[in-house]
């Protein structure tokens, strides 16, 4: 007798038909039948209307930040003030002769004073780019950020905190940039307060009235410049229009009706860097347009900081909930015994959202049994594909059965190429949300689009179900980081990658998979801090000594085992595995601000080390036992 097939709490699926296309030469083309229909002009259209409709809800909330570095109760941000603070820095802005030659640059973490510049920025038609806040805190030489200034020679700078972001911007802000900030002043530098600002006294006519620079935006208006996290190469500046924020938004609508729910507006309990597509454009965007509240959380998923995600969400309900799988991982653990968390994050929520990584499934399983002892179903886990240059939202799951992997169908309006590359299958992107290219790189903008002016992801997919297109595509990892053994094998690192990362749950954040030109494949790990239990080791050992204790080595001695057995081949057999004391550095590119692991600048940087493994002389280097000594261990 078959088990019972699981129940959901309810959610509709807006996309769930596909039109497939085959071309002659192996190409095909995949789009929604679901037609898009018809998108704003601007994002500002959306603060004005809600700042009329609901002036006196929430836009935006964070906790009050005390002087020893503890958070209060919530400030909130209403619509009414949110669109007064638009008018009023945007003013200020367009005084000072700001434009897209000239935009503005911030050096903030997500805070109120941050979205108040943005939403400025927004009104008056002025271009602004959020910079990496790791890029002025945990950077030792600050090249990205001179980078970030060398590309957008920017005419203002905001800094949240002058005390915090003072050697970054003394180092990467040259002379005559005007900087601005919410606390402090800057040595030696003139330094205007954000106060001044926001006291600027708006004109609604005549030159430079901030109400007629508002009316002449419109879709083709550059928005923001969007950093990518970069790998080998310094990062370069998406572009982003109002065109293909607009769209976006409604393409994430007609996906996930949930957010337009005119009885439910969203409500969000995030920490996604603005820096970032899915927080910034993502998450604020959804928000804003569909009227709803976003709570900044200044939690991240760290062993330092999860407590005050934890914390949020035992006070705050989201209706909807997005992180990263690191995130998700934590927060299921830790609902497995707190009762008020389980019950306050379920007792609303109609969608959770992963993206940036792979979901393991054994994370996933978790969250299911949590959710069915407290409310008796399943929370969707949705999910689906995208990066920065797609505004980021571009597929999307297509049914409640999801697994880990599966991306669903393209959003409505937008159309993907999938192309044979090797044995891989490469998506491209082609719609109104995907940008125009990248600031003052014409060399860079030419080679990402194909002669159909087609976005070239790198991405590479396959179908779920090759008899049934409807179910859509599932990931299979990045085409660039797929490689060949010397014996001409070639090598998958993206379903392998994830294979190793549930094998190891939850003690591994992530894997580099190792191996070009070599006879074996061979994987480093990146732990994460649940494996400090395994030693028994307290929290201030070096984790150097955690990752040669004998009882973490005997462990991931028996995953490596685990994976052995269950290898079909040389291609996906890990033959030697490495433990990484040192973790992923900000500086060369290794890890963005997400958490998220970029497997060519971690290769690349610690090219030594991957040589050693792959030589037998890396210490700690862990082999496949034989059957018949694992049989007898």
């Amino acid at each position: 007798m078959s088990a019972a097939a699981p129940r959901y709490r309810a959610l509709d699926f807006g996309v769930t038909q596909a039109s497939v296309r085959h071309a002659a030469d192996g190409t095909t083309y995949l789009s929604a039948t679901l037609p898009l229909q018809p998108y704003a002009h601007r994002m500002t259209d959306y603060l004005v209307h809600w700042a009329k409709q609901a002036p006196e809800r929430s836009f935006m909330a964070r906790r009050a930040k005390r002087a020893d570095g503890s958070t209060g109760d919530w400030v909130h941000l209403s619509y009414a003030d949110a669109l007064d603070a638009a008018r009023s820095i945007g003013q200020a802005l367009l005084d000072r002769g700001l434009s897209t030659e000239r935009p503005v640059l911030i050096l903030s973490e997500n805070d109120l004073e941050h979205a108040q510049i943005a939403l400025g920025c927004l009104y008056a038609g002025i271009p602004w780019s959020p910079a990496s806040p790791a890029y002025s805190l945990v950077s030792q030489d600050f090249e990205k950020l001179r980078h970030m200034v060398s590309t957008l020679t920017p005419g203002l700078v905001f800094a949240s905190d002058a005390a915090r972001y003072e050697r970054a911007l003394l180092a990467a802000i040259p002379e005559g940039v005007e900087i601005a900030t919410a606390s402090g002043s800057v040595p030696s530098r003139a330094t205007t307060s954000f106060a001044s600002l926001r006291a600027t006294a708006p004109r609604s006519e005549g030159d430079g009235a901030v109400d007629a620079a508002m009316q002449a935006t419109g879709p083709d208006t550059i928005t923001k410049f969007l950093f990518t996290s970069g790998s080998t190469k310094l990062p370069k500046a998406v572009i982003n229009t109002q065109r293909m924020w607009c769209a976006n938004q409604r393409q994430m609508a007609q996906s996930m009706p949930v957010l337009a729910d005119p009885d439910s507006p969203p409500v969000l309990v995030d920490w996604l860097p603005w820096n970032h597509t899915f927080g910034g454009n993502h998450n604020v965007g959804l928000a804003l347009v569909h009227g709803g509240t976003l709570y900044i959380d200044d939690g991240k998923p760290t062993p330092a900081l999860i407590g005050e995600t934890l914390r949020n969400l035992r006070e705050i309900a989201p209706t909807v909930y997005f992180n990263v799988p690191t995130g998700f991982e934590a927060i299921a653990n830790a609902m497995k015994t707190d009762e008020v968390l389980r019950k306050n994050l379920l007792s609303r929520v109609r969608m959770f959202f992963y993206a940036g990584a792979a979901l393991a499934q054994p994370v996933w399983d978790t969250l299911h049994e949590v959710e069915e002892q407290e409310i008796g179903e399943r929370v969707v886990m949705g999910t689906g594909l995208g990066m920065t240059e797609s505004g980021p939202f571009g597929l999307y799951i297509t049914r409640p059965e999801v697994k880990s992997g599966d991306l669903g169908l393209p959003a409505a309006g937008l159309e993907l190429k999938l192309v044979p590359s090797g044995d891989k299958t490469e998506v491209r992107y082609r719609g109104p949300n995907i940008t125009p290219g990248y600031w003052r790189s014409p060399e860079a903008t030419a080679e990402a689009f194909d002669e159909e002016g087609f976005f070239c992801t790198g991405d590479a997919v396959a179908w779920i179900d090759p008899a049934n297109p409807h179910l859509g595509l599932r990931f299979d990892g990045r085409i660039a980081e797929d490689f060949k053994l010397a014996t001409g094998t070639f090598v998958s690192v993206g379903p392998l990658r994830a294979k190793i990362i549930a094998a190891g749950a939850p003690f591994v954040q992530d894997a580099v998979i190792t191996g070009l030109n070599e006879k074996e494949v061979g994987a480093m790990l990146f732990t994460t801090g649940a494996v400090r239990g395994l030693a028994g080791l307290g929290s201030d050992a070096p984790l150097a000594e955690v990752l040669s204790h004998p009882k973490v080595l005997s462990h991931f001695q028996q995953v490596l085992n685990d994976l052995a057995a269950q290898a079909t081949g040389s291609a996906n057999r890990v033959a030697r595995l490495l433990l990484l004391a040192e973790p992923p550095s900000i500086d060369k590119g290794e890890v963005t601000d997400k958490g998220s692991i970029n497997q060519r600048a971690v290769l690349k940087h610690r090219a030594e080390l991957v040589a050693a493994l792959h030589a037998g002389t890396a210490p700690n280097t862990l082999l496949p036992q034989p059957t018949e000594q694992r049989r007898h261990a």
